[in-house]
């Protein structure tokens, strides 16, 4: 053991390549990341939906807009805004609309009760929640017991474009039978809140690293679910950290290549929001988003069109992947 790592032993068991340390304060907060990125790299496409890719400068605008949008409301610096979606296209935009804005994401999955929902967003004080069509019916049962005062409507649809957006959400609502009746009288229609915003002006926050970023709630196993406290500075921290971590392996990608990664865990999980969303924002990868990760014929038939890099995920996933009989349809080298 050198003198260096006397009194840090696990550092001489880091790989090669891999710095002991990182610098934690070379962004305020996470909006100063994320513009960064968006500036840097433009161009690229930002994440992939359905064969539908949105780039780096669309990202940017839209999510701009968004802000604008959110601050139209009236809501105050420090605010919660819930999402409930799971990995759409909106997800990315409307994290980075709430942060830009000023405001506290509120991570909420989608499968919850009316029970759990209500929980949360007492709970967490939310008082916007941005939620996908499939699962209005669900907020429709509590909202009226929670601090919930605005509700943005997204639909899978939404950033696919006229003709396709309007194919998919048909099959959705009426063929697949995929989203229940609901009411819920007062919400705003994802696009119509991206077209408020565009139109509205935007007034950029003081944002400084201790302040909150995100309250991500547990899972509930030994109780209650719990919201954990995320400052801006731990998530560019786990961000940073994963990228020093994962750089020697992704330094292999030819330089002509866009790191791709497959983004299937839930971005609503810690884990995919920072390795996948945040992490890729970072470093101007590319994000293939899955929505639905258990439905193991849907996610290699998609796999099997891309070229990617990486793959976040966990055994569980690997597991079914692996002993699926179209696993060696995808070029897994």
């Amino acid at each position: 053991m050198t003198a260096a790592t006397a009194d840090r032993p696990w550092l001489s068991a880091y790989p090669e390549g891999v710095p002991a340390d990182i610098d934690v304060d070379q962004y305020p907060s996470l909006v100063h990341l994320m513009e960064e990125s968006f500036a840097k790299y433009a161009t690229r496409p930002a994440f992939s939906f359905m064969g539908k890719e949105t780039s780096y400068a669309q990202t940017d605008s839209l999510s701009q807009a968004f802000a604008a949008y959110l601050q139209s409301l009236g809501l105050a610096k420090g605010d919660r805004v819930a999402i409930m979606m799971p990995n759409v296209p909106q997800y990315p935009v409307v994290v980075a609309g709430i942060l830009r804005a000023g405001y506290v994401v509120v991570n909420v999955n989608p499968l919850y009760t009316a029970r759990e929902l209500e929980h949360q967003l007492k709970d967490s004080g939310a008082t916007a929640i941005v939620i996908i069509e499939n699962f209005a019916h669900t907020l429709e049962q509590c909202i009226a017991h929670t601090p919930v005062k605005h509700v943005v409507l997204a639909a899978m649809g939404d950033m696919l474009g006229l003709l396709k957006g309007a194919i998919v959400n048909y099959v959705v609502r009426n063929v697949k039978k995929m989203v229940p009746a609901y009411k819920l009288p007062q919400a705003v229609r994802f696009n119509e809140a991206i077209a408020r915003g565009a139109r509205g002006s935007f007034k950029r926050p003081d944002l400084q690293p201790d302040d909150v970023a995100l309250l991500q709630y547990t899972g509930g196993t030994t109780g209650v679910s719990k919201g954990a406290v995320l400052l801006h500075r731990n998530i560019i921290a786990n961000a940073l950290q994963s990228e020093a971590w994962n750089d020697p392996v992704m330094k292999k990608v030819p330089a002509d290549e866009q790191s791709t990664s497959i983004c299937a865990l839930p971005l609503y999980h810690i884990f995919a929001f920072t390795v996948n969303m945040i992490l890729g924002l970072r470093t101007g990868g590319k994000m293939i988003l899955i929505p639905n990760p258990r439905d193991l014929p849907a996610v290699l038939k998609e796999l099997s069109k891309q070229r990617f890099h990486s793959f976040p995920a966990v055994n569980t996933l690997f597991n079914g992947l692996a002993n699926h009989p179209d696993f060696n349809t995808v070029d897994w080298s």
